[in-house]
C-alpha cells in the first residue's frame, strides 16, 4: 500500500508539475514552504526543523532575503524575535516548486466524472488532515 501510494504520488507529480525556471535548492524550497505553512517562523525554527546549525539556517535565509523571496519582521512584543515571511515572489516560487500545474491538472480532472473528481478530492483531503 505504501509503495503504491508513493508510486502514484511520484507519477502525478512527474506528469503534472509546472516547468521550473529558477535554480533553487531543495533546502531553500523546504525553508520557503515552512514559512508558508507555519506561523511565526524564525531562523531557530528552521534550524530545528531541518536539523542544521543556526548559522547554516541563517545563511540560507540571508540568500532567500537577498533574492527577494523572504523578508524579516521584528516582533512588536519582543524585539529579540524576528519572524520570516514570504514575499509575493516567494509565494510564487513555492507554488511553482511544490504544487501541481493548474492547467495540466484541469485537463486531467476534466477526464474524470464528477463522482471520480469528488473521490480524488476526498482522498487528498483525508490524507492532508491526518498528516497534520
Amino acid at each position: 500500500m505504501i509503495q503504491d501510494l508513493n508510486n502514484y504520488f511520484t507519477d502525478i507529480y512527474f506528469n503534472l508539475h509546472p516547468v521550473q525556471e529558477e535554480n533553487i535548492s531543495h533546502q531553500s524550497i523546504r525553508i520557503l514552504q515552512m514559512v508558508q505553512k507555519k506561523k511565526n517562523m524564525m531562523i531557530r525554527d528552521i534550524a530545528n526543523e531541518l536539523m542544521i546549525s543556526h548559522n547554516t539556517a541563517s545563511e540560507h535565509v540571508k540568500k532567500l532575503v537577498r533574492n527577494g523571496w523572504l523578508y524579516k519582521e521584528r516582533s512588536e512584543n519582543d524585539q529579540r524575535k524576528v519572524f520570516l515571511h514570504l514575499t509575493d515572489i516567494g509565494s510564487s516560487i513555492v507554488k511553482k516548486h511544490t504544487e501541481l500545474d493548474d492547467n495540466k491538472l484541469r485537463i486531467v480532472l476534466s477526464k474524470l466524472t464528477a463522482t471520480e473528481r469528488a473521490k480524488v478530492i476526498e482522498g487528498f483531503k483525508l490524507l492532508s488532515e491526518v498528516s497534520k
